[in-house]
């Protein structure tokens, strides 16, 4: 949801960047000139990466940016709440990105456990961002549970396809009243331009840019996509013509060429 400012606010914090990093599969020493690149004010931290015994993501994000734990292992709703509660002891951050995805094969998010874990979360205090499939009955009743956003898939985790749930977006941008961020499936600067073209609120991008050759310059392009997308969607992009043509230029006054 913008402001007069055309800030991004979630959970009662503005933004002016509508790019979320996610930091889950590249190396640390390229987070800092990952985000400086991408502009980006939040981060994601997955509380399992950053329980491995080695070295700790939060040395390596520089002050000022918004941590986004999130609980991505959790097969059920207690099992998340249980990692978002640990991760906001370890980081400070009320924020949580809620992942319940008890599916191995195909990494689909359980939308019932998800409501679920939102519903304790949101009284516990926690700014929840539920990801989930997109559903308007389940997005409207994760609303009601207290949810800060709505983070529908684009398409399956790590897969780079893109908008293939596109049409089923587009209602719950027209239809819920928190932001509503793509996640998920964005594997294109393009297509986080077509998210943000369509009333999307904020892109969130991470397999895409860890499997780029230049992660850093990739993180740029992303910046300039989503902007770009943004300003389009608020410039209120032209009719489309479905059948013959408009001319661009007057024909009245032309005489033929003979």
């Amino acid at each position: 949801m913008a402001n007069e400012k055309d800030e991004l606010v979630i959970g009662g914090h503005a933004f002016t960047s509508r790019f979320i990093l996610g930091s889950g599969k590249y190396s640390y020493d390229l987070i800092d000139s990952a985000i400086n690149n991408a502009k980006a004010q939040i981060i994601t931290m997955a509380l399992r990466r950053n329980n491995t015994g080695k070295e700790n993501i939060l040395n390596y994000i520089p002050e000022g940016i918004t941590i986004l734990p999130n609980t991505s292992g959790s097969t059920n709703a207690e099992e998340a709440i249980r990692t978002a509660r640990i991760a906001r002891e370890l980081s400070g951050s009320d924020f949580v990105k809620l992942e319940v995805v008890p599916d191995k094969k195909y990494l689909m998010p359980d939308n019932y456990e998800t409501l679920k874990a939102t519903e304790v979360l949101a009284k516990e205090g926690f700014i929840v961002m539920p990801y989930m499939l997109p559903d308007l009955n389940v997005a409207r009743q994760l609303v009601d549970a207290g949810a800060a956003t709505v983070m529908p898939l684009g398409a399956p985790i790590g897969t780079n396809k893109g908008l293939s749930t596109k049409d089923l977006i587009q209602i719950l941008i027209d239809e819920i009243d928190v932001p509503i961020i793509v996640d998920a499936g964005i594997g294109r600067p393009s297509q986080a331009a077509e998210a943000m073209e369509m009333g999307a609120a904020a892109v969130m991008a991470n397999t895409s840019m860890a499997t780029a050759g230049n992660i850093p310059l990739m993180a740029e392009a992303f910046k300039l996509a989503v902007e770009a997308g943004r300003k389009a969607y608020l410039a209120k992009p032209g009719r489309v013509i479905e059948h013959g043509a408009v001319a661009s230029s007057p024909l009245t006054g032309v005489s033929a060429v003979k």
